[in-house]
């Protein structure tokens, strides 16, 4: 379904975005697999290359200056352009309002935020621009944009203003890029997870931390979240991916500036 289109997808070296990047090699598409640390890129890529696909790593900080151009550069040096971009990876940074520093705020607004508008601007000489050419020629070749963001973005939760508010913002880049950009079949949408099986939501009693901020959730809370899905479990990370694919498949060509909630029935 995806064959021989170019795919970048960050935050996909574990959790949902590997699951992500597993199925669209599968699909045929050329993956860029991009994860803060080296390991894990590294891995998710001899994963797809044993499995017959094509991939190559793309290791950094979707935060720091250059790395979406960069990244776009790498992908079309590599493999000849950009057809599909992923903007997944992030973490969680919680405490309440009246706790909460100016820079935890502002870190979570700069990886779930600012660093998809950055990547979406990064790429548009090799989607918007290469679809006016093609349009020149008679060609509708579609493009597509993935933005993962959350319930808490739509629902707002306790203990996250920062997380919410970037993630509400990234649904009102989604639908602003979907008006922008669908005249050159460039289709924009985000999925809005609830609880999904992840680091990020993994028991807290393990003690484990993403970029020196300890994240998962207490065993109590997680407990009494899956009481109140009518599901009664979170998703898993393959089920989480199943949603992105939709978006960034052929099936979802005239799906467009739309919010696909995967939540399990928690928040309808």
């Amino acid at each position: 379904m995806l064959k021989d289109q170019i795919a970048i997808i960050t935050g996909s070296g574990r959790g949902v975005g590997r699951a992500v990047a597993l199925k669209m090699a599968e699909a045929g598409a050329k993956v860029v697999v991009s994860d803060k640390d080296e390991a894990p890129t590294m891995d998710v890529v001899n994963e797809i290359k044993e499995l017959g696909g094509t991939a190559m790593g793309f290791a950094g900080d979707v935060t720091e200056g250059e790395f979406a151009t960069s990244i776009m550069e790498k992908a079309a040096s590599e493999f000849g352009g950009v057809d599909i971009l992923v903007n997944n990876a992030g973490y969680t940074w919680d405490g309440f309002i009246h706790k909460m520093t100016d820079e935890q705020f502002q870190a979570m607004l700069d990886i779930h935020l600012i660093a998809p508008f950055k990547l979406t601007r990064a790429a548009a000489p090799y989607m918007r621009e290469a679809a006016k050419k093609e349009m020149e020629t008679g060609e509708a070749k579609y493009r597509k944009i993935v933005n993962v963001s959350s319930v808490a973005g739509v629902m707002g939760n306790v203990g996250q203003a920062n997380y919410s508010s970037a993630k509400a913002g990234m649904i009102g880049l989604t639908k602003t890029v979907a008006r922008e950009w669908g005249a050159f079949n460039i289709n924009c949408n985000a999925v809005a997870f609830g609880l999904i099986d992840t680091r990020l939501t993994q028991s807290k009693e393990k003690g484990e931390t993403v970029n020196g901020v300890p994240v998962g959730i207490p065993d109590k809370v997680k407990k009494m979240f899956e009481q109140s899905i009518p599901q009664q479990r979170a998703g898993t990370a393959e089920e989480a991916a199943e949603g992105i694919f939709y978006l960034a498949s052929p099936l979802s060509n005239y799906t467009n500036g739309q919010v696909l909630h995967i939540n399990g029935g928690w928040y309808t």
